[in-house]
């Protein structure tokens, strides 16, 4: 059993760039004087949550989980991680949180049309039938492992899943062979998935009862699945902790504190729906991750801002309409990423029959973000807010510090609303009807 607890995990502090909060867009609506005041108020939530004296703080075991890995810990998920990478395929199952940040990570750093150097496949999200039967059908001929994550081993997404294929693979290959490529990441004493991985002594990592799924993805949940895929983990964890040094201080200049001030001060002036957008689609899933982390943390009590999610320029031309002259009720939090040297150049036509010449020799993402530039102008003279988050490069860096600083938003923000972020007591009303109605007992 590889415990994953303690954490000095040494970082250069002196050698980093952060993220880019930009308000500006925002605070115009809504004045400086009322952007101070909520301000203010986050910072005492920040305080609750730095204390651990807030609802659900039997739950904060994500906020200094960065800072207490050591080399060894790091290097158990590394040497796993490399067994693994020498098979064609392997399949991580879970769902919420036990996939989605793996998956957000992982989308954001591979090329778009090319798969990582094993390719990561992922079951457990879904109910559908016909996508477990193609994943079966896909992986017959294929050298593959399984990653299977669930603290209960019985959520029905993700057991269903396992149990499909688990029976594949006992019927491809003996005992020997499945405890090289099956990887079990669960609770540390009890459970389904407990009981399997120590009758078949299948190497396991630790899901700790003080972290939840959607705030696991800096756990062994994520740095598994994200070091299969071949990238740096240890980079990862680093722009996490160069942002807990940052988000966990109290002071005005904290971009946690800001960003959750101004959500909460959007929400009380009538904006309930905010849309994080991307004009570049790695980021798809870091949305998706993102949906599931603000929902499921301050969505209760008949409070909370809807998380949509849209990428531009591409729903520009399906959603811009609304979003330009739609009901005045949701706002934008855009990211964006400065860098453009892998962006081919647009080139000279004779012909010219698009009348495209004025670009060329300008490249494509100078153009991109030309038209996020002339978006957020035309939005905000439409009377909708915009808040803008910028960095440098798409890497392991600053996917870890932008993970870490919505984690502790969320945490903030929750608390300004006056929900306990670290709960879901809502999720379980839609699992009892079907329960019933499947007919279990």
């Amino acid at each position: 059993m590889i415990l994953l607890m303690k954490l000095k995990l040494i970082v250069n502090k002196n050698n980093y760039k952060i993220m880019k909060l930009d308000l500006s867009n925002s605070i115009s609506f809504l004045g400086e004087n009322s952007f101070s005041r909520s301000l203010e108020y986050a910072l005492t939530k920040l305080e609750t949550l730095n204390s651990g004296k807030g609802e659900g703080a039997e739950f904060l075991g994500w906020i200094n989980l960065v800072q207490a890995f050591d080399e060894e810990d790091i290097e158990d998920i590394i040497n796993v991680a490399e067994n693994l990478q020498n098979l064609e395929a392997v399949v991580v199952i879970g769902i919420g949180g036990s996939y989605l940040g793996a998956k957000a990570v992982i989308e954001a750093l591979k090329p778009h049309f090319n798969k990582t150097k094993t390719e990561i496949l992922f079951a457990g999200h879904t109910l559908n039938g016909n996508y477990h039967k193609d994943l079966l059908d896909y992986l017959q001929n294929k050298e593959y492992g399984l990653v299977v994550i669930s603290k209960s081993g019985t959520t029905t997404e993700p057991a269903i899943a396992f149990r499909l294929l688990y029976d594949d693979i006992k019927k491809r290959w003996n005992k020997n062979i499945i405890k090289e490529r099956l990887v079990v990441i669960t609770d540390a004493e009890k459970g389904a998935l407990r009981q399997l991985a120590d009758k078949e002594q299948f190497t396991d990592f630790i899901i700790a009862d003080n972290i939840g799924g959607r705030f696991s993805v800096l756990s062994a949940v994520g740095l598994l699945p994200i070091a299969i895929a071949g990238f740096d983990i240890k980079e990862f964890l680093r722009g996490a902790s160069i942002a807990q040094d940052i988000c966990l201080e109290k002071s005005p200049e904290n971009p946690a504190v800001k960003y959750a001030a101004m959500r909460n001060l959007l929400y009380a002036a009538g904006y309930k729906i905010e849309i994080l957008v991307n004009y570049n689609q790695r980021l798809v899933f870091l949305a998706e991750w993102w949906k599931q982390l603000f929902g499921e943390s301050e969505g209760k009590e008949n409070k909370g801002i809807f998380p949509a999610s849209a990428s531009f320029t591409t729903d520009l031309h399906s959603l811009g309409q609304y979003i330009q002259q739609g009901e005045r009720h949701l706002f934008e939090t855009t990211i964006f990423v400065e860098d453009d040297s892998d962006s081919p150049i647009i080139p000279n036509d004779e012909e010219n029959l698009d009348k495209l010449n004025y670009l060329a020799g300008k490249s494509l993402e100078y153009v991109n973000q030309k038209a996020a530039q002339a978006t957020i102008m035309a939005h905000v003279e439409g009377k909708v807010p915009n808040i803008s988050i910028s960095i440098d490069y798409l890497d392991e860096y600053n996917l870890g510090f932008l993970i870490y600083f919505f984690e502790v938003a969320c945490g903030i923000s929750a608390y300004m609303l006056g929900v306990n972020p670290f709960d879901q007591p809502g999720v379980e009303d839609y699992k009892q009807n079907m329960f019933k109605l499947l007919g279990k007992k």
